[in-house]
């Protein structure tokens, strides 16, 4: 090796420790520049951003939610209107009371899309905190039984009640079909959502029909209620059963009207929608119920039910664990 080879090697080595240098020394600007960017950093400046201390109940909280400021919200976003997607925004009358109710306890409530029969896993997994997914308040959910086998799954939930509704039955209009009520669905095709009230009712009554010596009744269980419509639409089913407001606003809005009617006359088992909380929260369950009473009690809770028309669902006081 001669000299001038060696020469030209240490310069190059020097113009590369140089340009490493310099590449490090911009990296350390940048990340300075965005900030920390791991998981424990955006979590925590999330939860500065959500985190109100001087909302009236924010103090109710257990201390690791006052902490996160954030409680994750188990829902079937696709029931409308009680929660839906809209240009990519979660809308609908739980959305609507929970950020009323977020307001009195100073955190945020972010709502997690699921179908609706994986909802109680989701809470046991702790991959939820609550649910709210215009669930009916039923002892077989407070206690953690399976409503199809009867076997207790796991140890249930409290249900913190805020609306009171029923289901009801519709048609494709101007095709009843025979259809003017459950009596007369024997023999007949019904779609429903799985996991639903609906859909244990419909279990029930086609039990009835087979009783009575008639044939029963045909069920087809969706993932969503938006399935179960668009199978009765092309005529697949001759009725769909989904909880009232659902069913009102089906009839109202789809086909600009045209599509649907609704037959039967009033809802039927009227019963409680809950909030969903763990049993053994009972901090939670707690401050979440003072809120939605302080929702109540400031009309916030009002507005949002004349919003969505179902004014006539409103509880005039808030129970735990009010359902049958």
């Amino acid at each position: 090796m001669t000299a001038s080879t060696t020469r030209r090697s240490a310069v190059g080595r020097s113009r590369t420790a140089v340009a490493a240098a310099t590449a490090v020394a911009a990296s350390l600007l940048l990340l300075s520049a965005c900030g920390d960017q791991t998981d424990a950093a955006i979590a925590k400046r999330e939860a500065k951003k959500n985190r109100n201390v001087n909302a009236p109940l924010f103090k109710k909280l257990p201390k690791d939610v006052q902490e996160k400021a954030m409680l994750q919200v188990g829902s079937d976003i696709t029931y409308k209107p009680v929660e839906f997607r809209s240009n990519g925004k979660v809308e609908g009358i739980d959305p609507d009371l929970a950020e009323a109710m977020s307001k009195e306890l100073g955190i945020k409530l972010n709502f997690n899309n699921a179908t609706f029969d994986t909802l109680m896993g989701g809470l046991k997994s702790k991959r939820y905190d609550i649910a709210m997914s215009a669930m009916t308040d039923t002892k077989e959910r407070q206690e953690g039984i399976d409503s199809n086998t009867g076997k207790k799954i796991g140890q249930g939930v409290d249900f913190i009640d805020y609306l009171n509704v029923g289901v009801s039955l519709y048609v494709q209009k101007g095709k009843a079909n025979g259809v003017d009520g459950w009596e007369t669905l024997c023999g007949k095709k019904i779609a429903v959502q799985r996991g639903t009230v609906s859909h244990d009712l419909a279990k029930d009554k086609s039990k009835a029909c087979e009783k009575n010596g008639e044939q029963p009744i045909a069920i087809e269980a969706f993932d969503n209620d938006s399935e179960a419509q668009t199978r009765l639409r092309t005529a697949g089913v001759d009725a769909v059963s989904s909880d009232y407001p659902v069913a009102a606003y089906a009839v109202k809005v789809s086909g600009g009207g045209k599509d649907f009617e609704m037959v039967g006359g009033a809802p039927l088992k009227a019963a409680p929608y809950g909030i969903a909380v763990p049993k053994g929260k009972k901090q939670l369950r707690d401050a979440l119920q003072a809120a939605l009473e302080l929702a109540i009690k400031n009309g916030s809770y009002a507005k949002v039910l004349d919003k969505w028309d179902v004014k006539d669902a409103a509880v005039k006081k808030v129970e735990l664990n009010g359902g049958s």
